[in-house]
């Protein structure tokens, strides 16, 4: 007769083990979430810049392929455009073709693209304005940007700012009048795009 020891086989973790990874898993934690608030942050900024390159974008395609004016311009509605004010952008934007150059929707016309305010659209209350109170931009049938040409150095520029205020998180569209769109970011930590 054969005596075996049987020895009961533990499983499960001990209450140090416990403890080492959770002390383990909160200095990661502690690390990593500051850089995770970054990027959503600067990926939110991002695409909220890009979908007015987009549509701007998008203006001087249609401008350049009707052979008709198209216009870009503030709106709180999504029907009209909103002129006055610089920070009439973060209400949202309309897109429509715009065969008299007025800057006005012309009667009955439906807008070829409408983007809501930034709060509806990305859920953020990121602040959109321009220089010197500019509210449309309106392109022709070559694709030059006509609302440049008064403006000092014949280019517009767009600033987005982040809430809270971040100048690493600024973005700028800058249109010249040659219908020209880049984005830039801030460089020296001044809120100034270059």
């Amino acid at each position: 007769m054969c005596i075996r020891s049987h020895k009961r086989l533990s499983t499960g973790f001990t209450l140090f083990e416990l403890v080492v990874v959770m002390l383990i898993v909160a200095v990661l934690a502690a690390i990593g979430l500051p850089s995770f608030k970054y990027v959503t942050a600067s990926n939110r900024i991002s695409t909220e810049i890009n979908a007015l390159l987009a549509d701007m974008r998008y203006a001087r395609s249609e401008a350049l392929k009707e052979g008709l004016p198209v216009t870009v311009c503030a709106s709180a509605d999504g029907l009209t455009c909103t002129g006055g004010s610089s920070s009439v952008w973060t209400a949202g934007w309309i897109v429509f073709s715009d065969p008299s150059s007025s800057q006005t929707v012309p009667s009955g016309a439906v807008p070829l693209r409408v983007q809501p305010s930034l709060t509806q659209a990305f859920n953020s209350s990121d602040t959109l304005t321009a220089d010197n109170g500019f509210y449309a931009e309106t392109f022709n049938r070559e694709g030059f940007g006509a609302a440049n040409i008064a403006r000092p150095g014949n280019t517009v520029t767009m600033v987005l700012h982040s809430v809270p205020a971040n100048s690493d998180w600024t973005r700028c569209l800058a249109i010249t009048t040659v219908g020209l769109l880049t984005v830039q970011r801030t460089t020296s930590g001044n809120g100034a795009c270059t």
